[in-house]
């Protein structure tokens, strides 16, 4: 299935009703950002994606990339896609205006990035590297590099990338072992070989500006004496023009399971002389310097999660709409209706309805965060914000992209047998999210960050504080006149007790027992996610009560049921997770080695 129609109405409600992009308005530098230039962007940028970059994401797909002799060409349509969409602004959305970009919330351009993720995801993983590498020399570079570098990655005229993972190395950054040597003119020479680096080479822009990790000389050992360095795939003259090629060079793309049309590069640092690279910041920061670019890149792939979710989707319910099977349990009329009437075809719907807003909605609400840690004029908003922010980061990450694998799932499911064909499109989102759950730190690597620098260390401030403000929500809907809301309220009330619950229990054992904290850590990740996102469908539900006598009845009445589905169906897991988190240790480590 090519097509994809952006969801504009729902990211309106995430946006405006629960990541309080009102508010965001009146942050300096948002002057000129309105709801009706917001509106205007969003359909536009859905015209877009349903245009230019769906149709090419089955053919991409199929096709995929060739590697000749070092360079790589893209599929069918991608190259004259990305011309389009620089020519027309896009790629500088997010971006600075001092570097040429439109500098809009990040709450906005994160509606617009999910759009082009979903109408295709391998062509929107080369804007969002692009994104990090900008983020990354434009917090940490020298003026020198960021007048040389950002205007033409910022335009799209030039792309990034981030080198980090090496064969021996995967994601222990500290088995890092790619060298970099003085050559007495300001500038080094790299050496070593890198590997799935996301858009490393292609055909798209002229030149490919890499962020590479490596050691200098008189380095410490481990992620202590890692640095960070731009390495041009073509050298930059004085003036701005392209010069010599750099001594570096693809060395194959590997054939993957999914994202097809995203070439994916084993990269070769030095054969010759050594990749000219210049150093960013300061030398030993390198990784430090790197996390500015993949905690970006790890809302952005849990973006993806949300994305992905949303196609299938889309999917799914288009072929539920028109396949026409069976008889449809207690229906006495006769008629020809298709699967959607089957009772448990609309559970699946149900189910992949509720869990896609969910994430959407703590992905935006977390964006939202995001613009108030960087721009409120009240320091202790900032903190606050940055606190929820830092906390929420592995969340959406890991929750966002493991619940995409339940939704894929489920929409190859609702097709039936159609669904493990591939020209029906359902198989490939379920590809193409599998790589989510990895990207940018596995689902594990998430959960440890949130159970020992988020919570555990931190001593559970941030967790407090948001059990807290989850409590006010639950008053505030046990409290309400309709009886609907109060069971929500009172529901969700179960869900934020089993949180604390786990939560006091990671508290108490993480220092004494690592390994059992560490054996619960993905169920306590995935526990935080599903009572952040019921707590934010809750919320809705109470929006949604006020508005329903409104000319927009029927949206409002859609986001009371899903909410009513998500808190009936989904929220009771928490329990379960709970459960596994305080008792379950045991069972992970118990059995010896051998036994395996």
């Amino acid at each position: 299935m090519t097509t994809y129609t952006a969801p504009v109405r729902d990211m309106l409600f995430a946006m405006n009703e629960l990541a309080g992009l009102e508010d965001i308005y009146s942050l300096p530098g948002n002057e000129d950002v309105s709801a009706d230039l917001v509106e205007a962007i969003l359909d536009e940028a859905g015209k877009f994606a349903a245009e230019v970059l769906a149709p090419i994401n089955a053919s991409g797909d199929r096709q995929g990339n060739t590697w000749h002799d070092g360079e790589v060409s893209t599929a069918d349509g991608f190259k004259q896609a990305y011309e389009v969409f620089c020519d027309t602004g896009w790629n500088g959305m997010p971006s600075s205006t001092e570097f040429g970009g439109q500098g809009l919330p990040v709450t906005v351009s994160t509606a617009v990035l999910e759009m082009w993720k979903s109408a295709n995801m391998s062509f929107s993983l080369c804007q969002m590297l692009t994104l990090g590498a900008v983020e990354a020399i434009a917090h940490h570079g020298s003026d020198e590099l960021k007048s040389t570098y950002l205007p033409n990655m910022v335009s799209g005229k030039w792309t990034g990338t981030m080198n980090l993972t090496e064969p021996q190395a995967g994601s222990d950054l500290a088995a890092v072992r790619s060298k970099a040597e003085p050559r007495g003119d300001g500038s080094y020479a790299l050496s070593g070989t890198k590997i799935f680096i996301t858009w490393g080479e292609h055909d798209m822009a002229e030149n490919i500006i890499h962020l590479v990790l490596a050691r200098l000389p008189d380095a410490p050992p481990g992620v202590k004496g890692i640095s960070l360095f731009v390495a041009p795939k073509f050298l930059v003259n004085a003036d701005g023009s392209l010069g010599a090629r750099n001594d570096l060079v693809c060395a194959s793309i590997e054939h993957k399971m999914g994202i097809h049309a995203s070439p994916t590069a084993v990269m070769v640092f030095g054969e010759k002389e050594g990749a000219i690279g210049y150093l960013v910041g300061e030398p030993n920061r390198g990784l430090e310097y790197m996390f500015t670019m993949m905690n970006h890149a790890r809302l952005n792939v849990g973006l993806e999660g949300v994305a992905i979710a949303e196609r299938a989707y889309q999917a799914a319910l288009g072929y539920a709409r028109e396949r026409v099977q069976g008889r449809i349990i207690g229906d006495r009329s006769g008629e020809t209706k298709p699967i959607l009437h089957h009772p448990d075809v609309r559970r699946m719907l149900m189910d992949m309805k509720a869990r896609t807003e969910a994430t959407r909605a703590l992905a935006y609400y977390v964006a939202g965060c995001m613009d108030r840690a960087r721009s409120d004029a009240d320091e202790n908003v900032r903190k606050d914000n940055q606190s929820r922010l830092e906390l929420l980061t592995p969340v959406v990450k890991g929750w966002c992209t493991e619940t995409a694998q339940s939704v894929t799932w489920n929409g190859i499911q609702v097709h039936g047998g159609m669904g493990f064909i591939e020209e029906t499109g359902a198989c490939q989102h379920m590809r193409d999210a599998r790589i989510t759950t990895i990207y940018e730190g596995t689902t594990a690597i998430q959960a440890n960050d949130l159970i020992g620098r988020k919570v555990a260390r931190e001593g559970g401030h941030a967790m407090a504080a948001l059990i807290e403000e989850m409590s006010v929500t639950r008053a505030q809907l046990e409290a309400h006149a309709d009886s609907q809301l109060q069971k929500i309220g009172a529901s969700f009330g179960k869900g934020i007790l089993a949180l604390r619950e786990a939560t006091d229990w990671l508290l108490a054992n993480y220092e004494r027992n690592p390994q059992a904290a560490a054996a619960g850590a993905v169920p306590f990740l995935k526990l935080a996610g599903t009572v952040a996102g019921a707590w934010l469908m809750a919320r809705s539900t109470a929006i949604a009560i006020e508005r329903m006598q409104g000319p927009d009845a029927g949206f409002y009445g859609a986001k009371l049921v899903t909410a009513r589905y998500f808190v009936e169906h989904v929220l009771p897991e928490a329990n379960s997770l709970r459960d596994a988190i305080v008792n379950g240790a045991e069972s992970v480590l118990a059995l010896p080695e051998e036994l395996f």
